[in-house]
């Protein structure tokens, strides 16, 4: 049996993509181990049939944490069987990259990113130039690859020239049939980070008559916390902390309509698909998203969304106010939803995967 390490440093206890894409590799006849971070906060790991490991860092943020885990993450692997490599995202690429060198195994490119691309490294403009040389040398060493939208895939050749896949960060069908009693609440879901325009949505709803429920945890967390406080929001916006994903599937259905705003700043933002996009058309949920071009193209075909231009917080609010007061724009959305999630499904999607990793193998 072929050995698939998947090799990344994020909470795999969280990570959907990761856990479907470890599960569908098992059930192809694969051997697969996913590698992590165990951070302070950690969920505990759930039972699965692919192996799971967490490497324990002293630290927990900062560029040392980083050395630290890919220092341990490099000597765990080193003393491993393994036929391919995967490093999801750039932060373990170089281990992956000197760690099939070394073993002479296949080694593959998960770009959940475009890395150098994201706001919190655009932002950091020395940050942002590491990576960037990072990137210039390792991703051309990783012929072999996939992300997740066509807008990505395309500038990753542009850049790189490499032709990577498309697989998708699509929900699968078994996990979009809960149902649950539906509240006047609209839902965010996903990294409670920058980038994702919480601070507007935060502003926008001083003139939405329902409250927005968050459920997640990231680097941004404490400041929107504090500035909901100031604004004395608490029950308008509320935040909820995380759930492991299979609890959040089962609440999900019961609300009113989701959120998934996303930052312009930096072409991974812009070429985005997130998971809870596609989430939320599973459970059934209308949602306010950008008219960015990944989403538009989406929406073309199914109408599931209102798009939206621009982030100031009038505009966050009327179209959420749409969603409430517009009961046949919102119903005819809604049963698009439904319409969709048989085409945009982890079922179809996993083909592409497993050919992928056959060809690969």
């Amino acid at each position: 049996m072929k050995r698939i390490v998947l090799a990344a440093l994020s909470d795999i206890a969280q990570d959907q993509r990761l856990m479907r894409i470890a599960g569908s590799l098992q059930q192809a006849g694969y051997d697969v181990l996913l590698v992590g971070k165990n951070v302070k906060g950690s969920l505990p790991l759930l039972p699965a049939p692919y192996r799971q490991r967490r490497i324990r860092c002293f630290l927990s943020r900062g560029k040392l944490y980083y050395f630290e885990f890919n220092i341990k993450l490099f000597f765990y692997l080193l003393f491993r069987r393994i036929d391919c490599i995967c490093a999801v995202d750039l932060d373990t690429i170089m281990t992956s990259y000197w760690i099939s060198r070394l073993k002479r195994c296949a080694r593959v490119y998960d770009a959940h990113e475009y890395f150098s691309q994201m706001k919190e490294v655009i932002r950091r403009p020395g940050i942002q130039r590491f990576w960037q040389r990072i990137e210039r040398f390792a991703i051309p060493r990783f012929p072999l690859g996939y992300t997740v939208s066509d807008g990505i895939a395309t500038e990753l050749k542009k850049e790189f020239g490499v032709q990577y896949a498309v697989i998708r960060n699509l929900p699968r069908l078994s996990l979009a049939e809960m149902t649950g009693e539906q509240k006047k609440i609209f839902l965010y879901q996903g990294a409670i980070n920058e980038g994702r325009a919480l601070d507007a949505l935060l502003m926008a709803m001083a003139f939405v008559p329902a409250p927005v429920w968050l459920y997640g945890d990231g680097n941004f967390r404490d400041e929107l916390t504090a500035m909901v406080n100031r604004a004395g929001a608490a029950e308008k916006f509320v935040l909820k902390g995380k759930l492991p994903p299979a609890e959040l599937q089962k609440v999900n259905a019961g609300f009113y309509a989701g959120i998934n705003l996303v930052e312009r700043e930096g072409l991974n933002q812009y070429f985005s698909l997130a998971n809870k996009f596609f989430d939320y058309i599973h459970a059934g949920l209308p949602q306010v998203t950008m008219n960015f071009p990944e989403y538009a193209a989406v929406n073309q075909h199914f109408e599931v969304a209102i798009l939206i231009d621009d982030l100031q917080p009038k505009t966050i609010a009327n179209a959420m106010n749409r969603l409430l007061d517009d009961q046949d724009l919102y119903l005819r959305l809604k049963n698009n939803c439904i319409a969709a999630k048989n085409k945009l499904n982890w079922e179809e999607e996993e083909q592409k995967l497993i050919s992928f990793y056959r060809q690969v193998l």
